[in-house]
């Protein structure tokens, strides 16, 4: 069972299908990206599978492999790595279902700054300042939605 799609990925069936498959908001980006051909960043989804295979028997075997292969892909097309501390890629998490409800988890954006990749994104994008306050609003958000007290410094 595949797990996690590019967003640009062709689903077969109708488009019920493809919201039903990696929920409304990925379904729309892919037909954004592929019919539309509008400038949709790279990107990935998780499958609504693997949610509720993890509600009804816990992380789905192979998960890990495949969600390591997809970063790697969007590594590739973007020219940076995920906790590179010299040229950071950043990246945004963001829940979906077939249909979008209240209630849904929040986007945490900037997922990859820390201590080092702080610095980084200074070095190459909008200064200290700039970095300090991207760091600033994905430690708030993070701390928020995930309900935890402390941001790892690891995040992979």
């Amino acid at each position: 069972m595949t797990y996690a799609f590019a967003l640009d990925a062709v689903h077969p069936g109708t488009p019920a299908d493809a919201r039903a498959l990696v929920g409304g908001k990925a379904a729309n980006l892919g037909v954004m990206a592929r019919e539309l051909g509008l400038p949709v960043p790279p990107g990935f989804v998780i499958a609504t599978m693997a949610c509720r295979e993890y509600l009804a028997s816990g992380w789905p075997a192979g998960l890990d492999d495949e969600l390591r292969e997809r970063m790697s892909a969007v590594e590739e097309v973007v020219g940076r790595r995920f906790g590179d501390p010299s040229d950071p890629l950043l990246v945004s998490v963001r829940s979906g279902a077939p249909v979008s409800m209240p209630g849904m988890m929040d986007t945490i954006l900037n997922l990859g700054l820390n201590g080092a990749t702080t610095d980084g994104l200074a070095r190459t994008a909008g200064g200290e300042a700039f970095a300090a306050s991207c760091r600033e609003r994905f430690e708030a958000s993070f701390r928020a939605i995930v309900g935890v007290a402390e941001v790892p410094e690891d995040h992979a």
